[in-house]
C-alpha cells in the first residue's frame, strides 16, 4: 500500500512539473535539427506526455512539419498508442483509487463503463473517434473498466489512426513550427472538416455509448 501511495504522490508532482516546463514548440525544433535520431526522442516524450496530461495535439500536427504524412502518422501512432497503454496500466495497477475518484461523479465515465462493460473493445474504439472525451483521463479511466490490455492496446491504435493522420497532414500543410497553435493564422479547409468530423463522431458515440448504458442500467433494474 505504502509503495502505491508513493508512486502516486511521484506520478501528480511528474504531471505538475511536465506541465509547467514542457515546451512543445522548442522540443520541435530541438527535432528538427536532431535528424533521424530524434524520432526515439520524440516516441519517448510524446509517450510520457500523454502519461502526464499534457495536451499532444501540438506534438501531432509538429510530426507532420517535421516528418511528413506518411513518417509522421506512423510515429505519433506509436507514440500515441505507447502513452495510452502506459497510462492504462498504471490506471489498472498503480493509481487505481486516485483515477476512480476523479470519475466517480462523471456521468459520461460511468455511462461508458456500462457500455465497456456490454460491448467491450468496441466502445474503447468508438470513443477514440470523438475528440470531445478527454483522451488522457480516458486512458486511466480505462484501466478500471473489464477490458483486456490486448483489447484496449488493438481498439486505441486503430480509433486513433484516422484522427493521426488528418491531424498530422494539417500539421504538414501549415508548414512550420512556429505557427502551431498561434490564435491568428486562418484555418485551412482540412482543419474545418475536422473540426465537422470531429462533431459528428461526437454525436454519434454519444448517442451509441448512451443507448448501451440505459440498456446495461435497465437490465440491472437501476432505470
Amino acid at each position: 500500500m505504502r509503495i502505491k501511495v508513493l508512486l502516486g504522490i511521484g506520478l501528480l508532482a511528474g504531471i505538475v512539473m511536465a506541465a509547467r516546463l514542457f515546451n512543445a514548440q522548442q522540443f520541435l525544433e530541438y527535432l528538427r535539427a536532431s535528424g533521424p535520431g530524434g524520432v526515439i526522442l520524440f516516441i519517448a516524450v510524446y509517450a510520457a506526455a500523454t502519461v502526464c496530461f499534457v495536451p499532444g495535439w501540438i506534438l501531432t500536427l509538429g510530426a507532420g512539419v517535421i516528418y511528413g504524412v506518411v513518417k509522421g502518422s506512423v510515429v505519433v501512432s506509436v507514440s500515441a498508442t505507447a502513452g495510452a497503454t502506459l497510462a492504462f496500466i498504471t490506471g489498472r495497477y498503480f493509481a487505481r483509487e486516485w483515477v476512480a475518484k476523479k470519475i466517480k461523479t462523471n456521468a459520461t465515465f460511468k455511462a461508458i463503463d456500462e457500455a465497456v462493460g456490454r460491448e467491450g473493445w468496441k466502445i474503447v474504439g468508438l470513443t477514440r473517434l470523438s475528440p470531445v472525451f478527454p483522451f488522457n483521463l480516458l486512458n486511466y479511466a480505462f484501466g478500471l473498466t473489464r477490458v483486456p490490455l490486448k483489447d484496449y492496446f488493438l481498439a486505441s491504435w486503430i480509433g486513433m489512426m484516422p484522427g493521426t493522420v488528418m491531424y498530422v497532414y494539417a500539421g504538414s500543410l501549415i508548414g512550420d513550427v512556429a505557427m502551431i497553435g498561434k490564435t491568428e493564422r486562418s484555418r485551412t479547409p482540412l482543419e474545418w472538416a475536422l473540426y465537422g468530423a470531429g462533431l459528428l463522431a461526437t454525436i454519434g458515440v454519444t448517442l451509441y455509448v448512451t443507448r448501451i448504458a440505459k440498456k446495461a442500467l435497465s437490465q440491472k433494474g437501476t432505470l
